[in-house]
């Protein structure tokens, strides 16, 4: 920092696309350096942009979670295809809300197989349904009964098999928490830096400290996009265009390209601010019944591309949300 460096991001994307123009060269460090420069004499370089270290620590642990939460994800899936070995129509059926609950875990674990569950009687299972929910359920006598007709029509499995897939189901589950403690200690650490970096982005109803560092971290300096529609297309968040002749395709795909990190961060705030701003969950509702097709991925992408717009404009202004009235 002694010598007062100015940092321009290049997309190297556009970079390597440069490389083609110049067939015979080979692939070697001079080689890259001289295409890189060769590039920059064009007079495309981005603007300025300002990165301090605070910056650089926050991007380094969202990143991290990004990678934590996909691996969480990940082996949730992996649960839940062996969970559909041992109790098929648990998975199927909607019995409990969260099939990673505590109730629904503590069926899974303590239950050697489903004939325990469909030959057990409904009060024992009953009790035991409200021992474990703590007092959750209003009545736990039915969810014994869906639980107990859940098991009865889910098909059986030979035992040595059904040995191995209990060892399964135990290991994945202890790998599950583990990912869910990695979470939260991301979380925590995220939270404390985000304290010492001031932002406007949590005066949105939805948008936590983590999601809003996520956001933060990858944009950095906002000034360095042109308009939030530049924004949109460094986060993956646009669609590509087909026309031919007087032919306009209506609906296109996604483009391919764009920073995968704050996609993702873009997709989950969304998804959050649509549960709490009446204005998003009007446009959400409204996207969501245009098309039978995907609807919840549809209308969630593009209510995430309305969020790029009200975060450029937060950044830019440094001022506080002020939600409208329902």
């Amino acid at each position: 920092m002694s010598f007062n460096p100015h940092i321009h991001i290049l997309n190297a994307k556009q970079v390597s696309a440069f490389k083609k123009s110049y067939p015979d060269l080979p692939k070697t460090d001079d080689v890259d350096t001289f295409i890189i420069a060769d590039h920059l004499r064009f007079g495309r370089i981005n603007k300025e942009v300002y990165m301090d270290e605070k910056t650089v620590a926050l991007k380094k642990l969202t990143c991290a979670r990004y990678y934590c939460a996909n691996n969480l994800t990940r082996e949730k899936n992996h649960f839940l295809n062996h969970l559909f070995l041992k109790f098929s129509s648990l998975t199927q059926e909607k019995v409990f809300s969260d099939k990673f609950g505590a109730t629904s875990m503590a069926i899974i674990e303590e239950f050697f197989s489903v004939d325990e569950i469909a030959y057990t009687s409904i009060e024992e299972l009953a009790e035991f349904i409200d021992n474990k929910s703590r007092g959750k359920f209003e009545c736990p006598e039915d969810i014994a009964k869906m639980v107990q007709k859940a098991a009865r029509s889910s098909y059986r499995l030979p035992k040595t098999v059904a040995d191995s897939v209990n060892q399964v189901l135990a290991i994945s589950y202890t790998t599950i928490k583990t990912l869910k403690d990695q979470l939260k200690l991301f979380d925590n650490a995220i939270e404390e830096i985000m304290k010492t970096i001031p932002h406007t982005l949590t005066s949105v109803k939805g948008i936590g400290p983590v999601y809003a560092a996520g956001i933060i971290a990858e944009i950095g300096d906002i000034n360095r996009f042109k308009n939030q529609a530049a924004l949109a297309k460094y986060a993956g968040i646009c669609w590509t265009k087909y026309q031919s002749g007087k032919y306009t395709a209506d609906n296109t795909h996604m483009i391919l390209s764009g920073n995968r990190y704050l996609k993702y961060y873009f997709m989950e705030a969304a998804n959050m601010v649509r549960m709490h701003e009446p204005e998003y969950k009007r446009f959400y509702d409204l996207k969501s019944r245009e098309t039978p097709k995907t609807p919840h991925k549809r209308a969630l992408a593009l209510t995430a591309r309305k969020l790029v717009r009200l975060v450029d404009a937060l950044l830019r202004s440094n001022r506080l949300y002020i939600s409208p009235k329902a």
